[in-house]
Order: C-alpha cells, then sequence, then structure tokens
C-alpha cells in the first residue's frame, strides 16, 4: 500500500511538473538550439567543478540544468570570465548568465536579472587569529576581496558607517584577484581577514576544518540573478516561469537543500529586484 501511495504522488508531482511545462512559451530559437549559459566554475558551492571528475557541478548547474529541463531544452555551458560575462550576454554570445552574479542597479542598465537566491558579504579571518573575533576588529586591518565583485565598495561603506564612525581607523581594502586568491593571502598573513558571500563560507569552512571562522554575520543583502538581455523579454518570462514552476513543486528546494542553503532561497522568482 505504500509503495502504491509513493508512486500516485510521484505521478501527480510529474503531471503538475509536465503541465507547468506545457503553460511555459519558450523562444523558437531556444528550442532549437538549446540554452546556452555563461559559467565560471571557481566559486563553491555556487560554481565548481568536481575534483574526482574535473565535471560542472554545484548549485547553479543544478538549478540550470533543472531549469532547462522544465523547458524541455538542452543546456548549453560556455565557461567565460565574469568580467566578459555582461558583454556575452548583450553582443548574444550566451542566452544567459548563471555565475552566482549580484544583481545590482548598474548592470541592470544592459541586462534583466531573474533574482533566485539571497546572499550577503560576510567577514572572516584565520582562526588562529586570537586577537580577531568581531568584525570590528578589523578596523585599521587589511582585509581582502574579489575585485570583480561589489565587495570592495559594500566593505568600504561598512568600515565608514561602523570603524570610522567609531573613531577607529578605517579598514584597508585590498582587492585580490578572487576569493581563492584572498584565501591564499590571509594564510600567508598578508591580510588580516577577508569577505566573501555568505553561502561560500560553510562549504570552504567544512573543506579546510580548523582553518577559517567568520566574523558576525554577513553586513549587507544582495540578490543572485540570471542575467538575460534587454531584448529577450520572451525568454525572460520563460526562464521566470520555469523557476516559478520548480518553487512550486519542491525541487528549487531540494537543490537548495542538497548544498546546505535551504535559508537563501527566495519564495519567487522576480525581476530586477537588486
Amino acid at each position: 500500500m505504500k509503495k502504491l501511495l509513493l508512486s500516485a504522488i510521484s505521478a501527480a508531482l510529474l503531471l503538475q511538473s509536465t503541465a507547468w511545462a506545457a503553460d511555459i512559451a519558450v523562444p523558437a530559437a531556444i528550442k532549437e538550439k538549446g540554452l546556452t549559459v555563461a559559467i565560471m566554475p571557481n566559486y563553491p558551492p555556487m560554481d565548481f567543478k568536481d575534483p574526482a571528475s574535473n565535471q560542472l557541478t554545484g548549485v547553479d548547474y543544478d538549478l540550470g540544468m533543472a531549469i532547462g529541463q522544465k523547458l524541455g531544452v538542452k543546456v548549453n555551458w560556455q565557461e567565460i570570465a565574469f568580467e566578459q560575462m555582461v558583454n556575452a550576454v548583450v553582443t548574444k554570445r550566451v542566452d544567459m548568465v548563471m555565475s552566482g552574479m549580484t544583481d545590482t542597479k548598474e548592470r541592470q542598465k544592459v541586462v534583466n536579472f531573474i533574482d533566485y537566491f539571497k546572499t550577503g558579504p560576510q567577514f572572516y579571518t584565520l582562526s588562529a587569529r586570537n586577537d580577531i573575533n568581531s568584525a570590528m576588529d578589523l578596523c585599521g586591518k587589511r582585509v581582502g576581496t574579489s575585485r570583480r565583485t561589489t565587495f570592495p565598495q559594500e566593505i568600504a561603506n561598512w568600515s565608514k558607517a561602523h570603524c570610522e564612525a567609531a573613531g577607529k581607523p578605517a579598514i584597508i581594502v585590498v582587492g585580490a584577484e578572487g576569493t581563492a586568491d584572498a584565501r591564499t593571502q590571509l594564510r600567508q598573513r598578508r591580510l588580516d581577514g577577508a569577505v566573501q558571500g555568505s553561502e561560500t563560507l560553510p562549504y570552504i569552512m567544512n573543506l579546510e576544518k580548523g582553518t577559517f571562522k567568520p566574523l558576525d554575520k554577513a553586513f549587507s543583502f544582495q540578490y543572485t540573478g540570471m542575467a538575460i538581455g534587454k531584448d529577450a523579454g520572451d525568454l525572460t518570462k520563460a526562464v521566470q516561469a520555469a523557476l516559478d514552476a520548480m518553487i512550486a513543486d519542491g525541487s528549487y528546494q531540494k537543490i537548495l537543500s542538497k548544498w546546505g542553503l535551504n535559508d537563501n532561497g527566495v519564495a519567487q522568482a522576480t525581476v530586477n529586484q537588486g
């Protein structure tokens, strides 16, 4: 009886998923060639390659493949340098970016974002640094982060509002080549602290047990979005509908749960909320 009940539930979910997909109008060009998506696999657990197989994996990969399944199209992943991704969408080299990209007003000038994830920057340091136990202990010290992100400016803003407002020296912001570079400089004691997305810290801390410790909570709030061309309204609607279908049937939450990021989910797919 239990097996029959489970089979009935599975069949109902499949029918619901199929009904959702049938209602989604996919642009003819995308149906024909598939969906080309930009990714840079250097930001675990959002985007990286499995060390054992060297295959793409991560939150964005899983969500992207599931969206492709909802749309009934093949997803073609292209590895592109992060700073070139927006231009790749504008020039139609790719249809969409799905690579942990923050939805910002500046980027919205040239692309639209379907917001699918919530996150924020967080300070951290070496576990061995007994002199640094909160973000305020970083005032006047060297803090590194990826220069390709919005984090350098956000650190400066936080420093002004907290360190300088309390009469302490400002944080010295150091632009790194990426989060991995910032961690390397931190281990070498060339930095006193670092900042990266709060969604990535648990993964990194689990990989390098006992090496790093977080400082306080994320100090601002951001949406991560899928970047799509301003002139690709039909594709935007289709992907947004696919994500909403995944939220409705629970497959979206299942992917986030797989990566331990349940708290970073959204209740609805929105556009340009950054």
